[in-house]
């Protein structure tokens, strides 16, 4: 056979072309797009097509799915406690790729750029053209110590690279950098709270201990196409990972998903990642194992056979697919059968996990040190300097949001986990310019009132998020900037807790400035040249009103006066609600505030209304 040259390898490789020269079949199926490189599973001569039916949209599927499990009986119901079967254990491992955030890939000066076309950003020893060699990327290793010590991680001074063989299409030089026998970072700790979503099961708190840190390589990304075709981006190639590979310590499935959550959010916290799962950043590995309850009582019993789940892209599909394995081997073992040890995958909306193919071990695999690379060498003094430089975590900064400004656990965990961690420095941009509009920046005990903050983290999270469907579609910057510039939602924010302006006109607001029709620091000047300042009805006039709306309302406030006299035992809140909100009507809505009618109207029912009815 005679060399195929540089030239024409590149043409395969990035464009699909094959040359006819020397062939005994040129006609090829070797179709190219502009989206990428074409592939089928093996060349084959062209064939006539026959017409396909149109696709059923995802969505459709999903419902239809649903339907059909609801009416065979075999769809869980909500509240059903799904976390464990008596009188078996579960047990998983975890496996979490996370991207590193560099400019540059691992082994290759190509940049990492996710937005490019496909396919431009690729250098030669990304497609293992021959005679290209691995060149490390120093620059990686930064974020990689990072993540480590954020996870508690012991950095090694000498950790070396070794390949791990196998063939696919994704991966062209036949075998992936890794750090299967030194890796850098060994023995850490992630400590998981009821507040994180772990089972109830599990108490007060849970440690899972980090095994190892692995640097390693990204394969291409393939996207499934119609029929057996698959496009290929080697933009992805030689991408940094960090593999975080825990021990299997994990015995319910709310507690597998609360961690792969609170790794995102370590790595967010240190930016260590370049983006969470939802953007397919980070990507999860579960194995998956059960044993009968009377064999895990015996101290050293082995586990059961495990299976791995692969490629899990959202925390919903961990938790899911660890249930639907753990259901499935159950099965078959009270069936009498035997657990294969194999690789499954799971679809989004599936009911059961599916086969992929059978287990590879580290034989099928054959690890070698690699010969092209030396050593990694990580120095004290730079581990000292991250460390030092880390800033604060997760746990201790929800835990001052919660000290220092009275938010509850959801709304400060919301606030560091939604946009990457973006959104609670939009917090902190929010707060200080409501605190300076205030006067507030030089309180000596600025915990003594927290109102202003709690206003602001309400309107952080819950207001600005109904202004789009999607959060990405505010334009969050990881400076904490939006299309809502963080001034501007201050300035609303400090009329609003002076009462100068209503919630309505507030929300307005809002409105106004996330559609540019408000220009950046022209809040105050649009409230006052259309007339929107806020002039409060005064007591008697809200209590004129009262007088108006009870009025044939005998039998609401017999509901009351019941609870008065101790028949019923809760408050009739709903009843009181309906007649605030019959004095909103009845009074202009632009000058009144809903919390001061039902100030008013709980007054007078107390005062008034209660004692005349006793009365007569």
């Amino acid at each position: 056979m005679s060399r195929v040259s540089t030239a024409e390898l590149s043409k395969y490789l990035l464009t699909g072309s094959i040359t006819r020269r020397g062939c005994l079949h040129a006609r090829f199926s070797t179709a190219t797009t502009s989206r990428g490189f074409a592939t089928d599973a093996r060349l084959q001569p062209t064939t006539p097509t026959t017409p396909t039916a149109p696709a059923v949209p995802f969505r459709k599927q999903l419902k239809d799915q649903n339907k059909a499990l609801k009416t065979s009986g075999n769809k869980k119901k909500k509240n059903v406690d799904n976390q464990t079967v008596p009188g078996w254990e579960l047990t998983v491992g975890i496996e979490i790729h996370a991207q590193l955030n560099t400019r540059h890939k691992l082994f290759s000066p190509a940049a990492t750029s996710f937005q490019d076309s496909p396919n431009r950003h690729v250098a030669l020893f990304d497609l293992a053209v021959p005679g290209s060699q691995p060149l490390f990327q120093s620059e990686t290793l930064i974020p990689a110590v990072r993540a480590a010590l954020a996870l508690g991680c012991d950095i090694r001074a000498v950790s070396r690279f070794d390949r791990k063989h196998y063939f696919h299409w994704d991966q062209p030089s036949g075998y992936q950098i890794t750090q299967y026998y030194h890796p850098f970072a060994r023995d850490g700790r992630v400590s998981l709270y009821p507040r994180d979503g772990i089972a109830p099961a599990d108490g007060d708190r849970v440690d899972i201990e980090i095994e190892r840190v692995q640097l390693e390589q990204d394969t291409a990304k393939t996207t499934a196409m119609a029929g057996s075709v698959h496009w290929l981006d080697f933009n992805r190639v030689g991408v940094p990972l960090i593999e975080i590979i825990t021990k299997p310590q994990i015995h319910h499935p709310a507690t597998a998903a609360a961690l792969v959550r609170k790794v995102q959010m370590l790595l967010a916290a240190v930016d260590a990642c370049v983006s969470g799962m939802e953007a397919g950043g980070l990507r999860a590995d579960v194995n998956v194992s059960v044993r009968r309850a009377g064999d895990a009582v015996s101290p050293g019993s082995p586990l059961g056979t495990r299976t791995e789940i692969k490629n899990l892209s959202s925390f919903k599909a961990v938790e899911d697919a660890i249930i639907a394995e753990r259901d499935r081997q159950i099965a078959i073992l009270e069936a009498g059968g035997i657990v294969e040890g194999e690789t499954r995958g799971w679809s989004l909306g599936s009911t059961e996990t599916r086969r992929l193919r059978g287990k590879e071990g580290e034989v099928d695999y054959r690890y070698m040190p690699d010969p092209d690379l030396g050593p990694l060498v990580i120095a004290d003094d730079l581990v000292t300097r991250l460390a030092d430089s880390m800033g604060v975590l997760p746990d201790q900064e929800i835990d001052d949001l919660i000290s220092s400004y009275g938010l509850s656990t959801k709304d400060a965990m919301s606030l560091l986990t939604l946009d990457d961690g973006a959104r609670v420095q939009y917090f902190y941009n929010v707060l200080n310019a409501l605190e300076e509009r205030l006067d507030l920046a030089n309180d000596a005990s600025p915990t003594s009132d927290q109102r202003h903050a709690q206003l602001a983290a309400n309107w952080c999270l819950h207001e600005l998020g109904k202004l789009t469907e999607l959060s990405s579609d505010l334009g969050m910057t990881p400076d904490g900037e939006c299309r809502v510039p963080s001034v501007d939602l201050a300035a609303i924010l400090a009329h609003l807790h002076r009462r100068e302006i209503t919630a309505k006109v507030a929300k307005e607001l809002l409105w106004g400035v996330f559609r540019c029709e408000i220009p950046s620091g022209g809040v105050t000047q649009a409230i006052e040249s259309n007339g929107l300042w806020f002039h409060e009805l005064s007591e008697d006039e809200y209590a004129d009103l009262a007088d108006r709306v009870i009025q044939g309302e005998d039998k609401v406030l017999s509901e009351f006066l019941r609870f008065k006299q101790g028949k019923t035992k809760a408050y009739p809140q709903g009843k009181l609600m309906f007649l605030v909100g019959k004095m909103m009507r009845a009074g202009v809505e632009q000058r009144m505030d809903p919390s001061s009618a039902e100030k008013i109207m709980r007054a007078r029912l107390e005062s008034v209304y209660l004692p005349a009815l006793e009365a007569s």
